[in-house]
Order: C-alpha cells, then structure tokens, then sequence
C-alpha cells in the first residue's frame, strides 16, 4: 500500500506541471488562463498563435503522462504504475497550485496510454486523427478516442487497463461537458476558427 501510496503521489505531482501556462508565462504572453477557454492546454495555447509554444505544451503535457508511468513501473512494478497514471490524470485536471482549475486531459491520457500500452495509446492517436480530419472538431475528436479506448483496452490488454482507461474517459467526458452541449447545439467551433470560449 505504501508503494501504490508513492505511485500516486508522484503521478499527481508530474501530472499537476502546468506546462501550458509556464510555457506562455516564459514567452512573456502572461496567463494563458486569461484568453479563450481560459485552460491551460495545447488547444487553448493555440489561441496565441504561437506553435512553438503549442509543440512545448504538447510534449510537456503527454511527457509527464509518460513519466508518471515508467518512473512508478521501475520504483514499484506495473500495478503502481497504473495508479500512478490515473494520479496524472487527476494531476492535470485537478492541480493543487491553480486551485484544482486545470487541462481537460487529452495529452496527458495519450502519455499515459503510450506508457502503459503503446499500441492503445497509438489507436487513441489515430482514432483522433482520423475524426479531427474528418470533422475538423477537436472535441469530438477527443470524446470518439476515449469513447473507444476502453474497448481497445480490452481488445489487446487486459481487466487493469480496461477499468483505468474506463475511469479516465468518465473523466475527460466530464472535463469537456461544455463542449458537449456545444456540439449537440451546434455552436462549438472547429479547429482553426478563433473562439472565445470553451
């Protein structure tokens, strides 16, 4: 218990990084939490135009997913890695230096599923490639990846990662609830338009 205790402190801490709003802060463009949607993701940093800041937000957000998972599977074994993945996720969701007001998760799930099973983690990238292209919504994008990843999970891994990726996608559904009401009315903007909010 003391392990998985430890794996989950550490996959919350990785996870809580704000690389998007560290990254926008260090290019001198204040808080990114002040324009558009207010988050701290990729898809909010790109609303400074900036891609550079885009691509470090992005490696950031899925490296700590990535990290969070090997550094717990080579200190406590798989089972701890696990938790320390979903601590991620909470992580960057939930951080405790913003007040609990952070991503929606996308990148960090992606991290975590490329370090826990990288084949899954590959089909939840390709699954969002191919709607993002075809729809041009990236919130929906994200919604069909994780709608589909605990299917894939139990496809090609086992009842461990099936119940985790299960919980997760519960999780990013509920971070991107505005985003949902927006599709079903038809209001949410597509990738490369200039929005306010969400």
């Amino acid at each position: 218990m003391i392990d998985y205790a430890l794996a989950i402190v550490t996959g919350y801490l990785l996870g809580s990084i704000p690389f998007g709003l560290i990254a926008t802060n260090a290019a001198g463009l204040g808080d990114v939490r002040k324009i558009g949607s207010g988050n701290i993701g990729a898809t909010n940093v790109a609303r400074t135009g900036r891609k550079d800041l885009v691509a470090i937000t992005l490696v950031g957000d899925i490296g700590k997913g990535v990290a969070a998972v090997l550094i717990a599977r080579w200190l406590w074994g798989n089972e701890a890695a696990l938790f320390a993945g979903v601590a991620a996720f909470l992580g960057h969701i939930f951080p405790v230096w913003l007040g609990f007001k952070g991503g929606k998760g996308v990148a960090t799930y992606v991290g975590i599923l490329l370090a826990l099973n990288w084949t899954i983690g590959l089909i939840f990238c390709a699954v969002w490639l191919l709607i993002a292209f075809a729809q041009r919504y990236s919130s929906l994008a994200a919604l069909t990846a994780a709608a589909t990843a605990p299917m894939f999970a139990f496809a090609f891994s086992g009842p461990e990662l099936t119940w985790a990726t299960g919980f997760l996608s519960i999780m990013l559904f509920i971070t991107h609830r505005g985003n949902i009401k927006r599709l079903i009315a038809g209001t949410e903007s597509r990738m490369g338009e200039k929005k306010t909010a969400g």
